[in-house]
This record gives C-alpha cells, structure tokens and sequence, in this order.
C-alpha cells in the first residue's frame, strides 16, 4: 500500500446496512452517544425517547452525518408503547437487525435510600424503568428476528451494579443483574437461530445525571482516575451489535475505568 493509498484508507463501517432500534436515545448521555456512533458505522436507527423533541435532535445529528435516522416517541412504562417502537423501526427501515436499551437508572426516578427505607412504589417504579421494558422489548424483538430468519441482535447497557453491592441503590442493582440473566437465557434459547444477546455493564459514566448526583471524591475510587465517556459506552456497544462479536453471546463487557477489580487495599 503506497502513502496516498494509506491516507484514502478508510475502514469499512462495522454496522453498514443493518438496521437498528435504540432505546434511549434523547439529548445527551449514552443513548445519544450510541445513536450517532451507529449512524457513523453505517447503520439504519429508530431512536426512541419519552420525549419527541430528544428523538428528534439525535436523529438530525445523525442525519447531519449523511446517515439515517428516524425520531419516535414512547414510555418505555407502557406495554402498548414497547410494541409501538418495535413497529415503527421494522415499517421505518423494513425490517430490524439491532435492538438496543439504554434507558434506566435510579436517582433519576426516586430516592437513594438503605433498603429497608425503600417504599414498594419506588421499587416497582425501578423495575419498571430498567428491567420490566427491556424484557418487553427483547421479547417483541424475538419475534420480529424470528419471523425474519436472519437472525438479530440485542445488547443492553446494564451497571457493575448488576454484579457487585449497590448502597442505598439495592433495587437498581437488582434489575441490572436481571438484564445480565435475561441475556443468557436468550444466548441458551436462541444462538441457534443466529440470535445474540449481550450486556456493556456501565461504571460511572460523565453524563448529566451522573455529574448532578455523584460525589466528585468518587473519582478518587476509580483507579483510572476519571469517569467514562458516553461515546466509550457506545463503541462498546457498537462492537456487541456488529459481526465483530459474532461468537459472543450472553456475555457482558465491564466499563468501569478497573473499579469492579481493584483490591481491598489500593
């Protein structure tokens, strides 16, 4: 390969020509970050967020970069709403290939308080917003790749909380270790249709949320010194979704800058 040849090398987009149905979306954050890093890999994307305006800003950001992108709006609280998304990408983009939830958390939607302080109704409120609809739409999604016979894929971005103690956010680490168990049960039930299912497991990650409700100390805990960035969340996301990963399934890649592996002591 000659100099000009090297310089007008381009790699080829890991997503080009799939079609994909992001969950989460918005204005900012991880499923912002995850919607245009799929456009720039070539893919398709419904963006789906509560609010319409959100979609639509991370849809003209993708646009803008000659990739296509449609808005949809929906709760992802509502059965009905779930299967709405899932229709609206497979009659937007023909079909769909990628299913992908961001949406989630705890502080954002109640209190962070010791378990035996926490009220049913904020409970259920978490399951709802962080599991319920990710098996809602897994399952409306298995439905749509069964029904293709080309197989498909599905990643959620779960927390190191699924895995490891989660203070005063016991029900958040609950439903993310469910997200990781859902995963393999669709890896168990479902690679022999070509069907994967994989989880990038989150530590603290500088998005608004984050930055308004953690203690700039805890960075001092994170031996990489620094929270993560929402586009290294995405990249990660971008590689569970391609053909990159093809032999993994029911797995989940941690981004946590080493905290879930570092010692007791340093």
């Amino acid at each position: 390969m000659n100099l000009m040849t090297f310089l007008a090398y381009s790699p080829p987009m890991q997503l080009n020509g799939k079609r994909a149905l992001v969950i989460g979306g918005g204005g900012g954050g991880i499923g912002r970050a995850t919607t245009e890093a799929f456009g720039n890999e070539g893919a398709a994307v419904v963006v789906a967020d509560l609010e319409l305006s959100r979609a639509e800003e991370a849809a003209e950001a993708v646009r803008a970069g000659g990739g296509t992108a449609y808005p949809v709006s929906g709760d992802v609280r509502s059965a009905a709403d779930i299967e709405a998304m899932i229709a609206a990408a497979v009659e937007k983009l023909g079909g769909l290939d990628v299913l992908v939830t961001v949406v989630g958390g705890q502080v954002a939607f109640v209190p962070a308080v010791k378990l035996h302080e926490m009220a049913d109704e904020d409970w259920d409120t978490i399951y709802e917003v962080n599991l319920r609809y990710v098996a809602r739409a897994v399952r409306a999604a298995l439905r749509v790749f069964l029904d293709q016979g080309t197989g498909g894929t599905i990643v959620s971005v779960g927390s190191v909380t699924g895995f490891m103690a989660a203070p005063e956010q016991a029900a958040y680490g609950v439903m993310k270790a469910g997200i990781l168990s859902l995963a393999r049960t669709v890896a168990a039930e479902y690679a022999r249709d070509g069907i994967r299912m994989n989880v990038a497991a989150a530590g603290a990650i500088a998005t608004a949320v984050a930055n308004a409700n953690v203690d700039a100390e805890v960075v001092e805990e994170i031996p990489a010194g620094r929270f993560g960035r929402s586009e290294e969340v995405a990249q990660a996301v971008v590689y569970l979704a391609s053909g990159a990963s093809s032999y993994i399934t029911g797995q989940q890649i941690v981004l946590d800058g080493g905290v879930s592996v570092r010692g007791p002591f340093g």
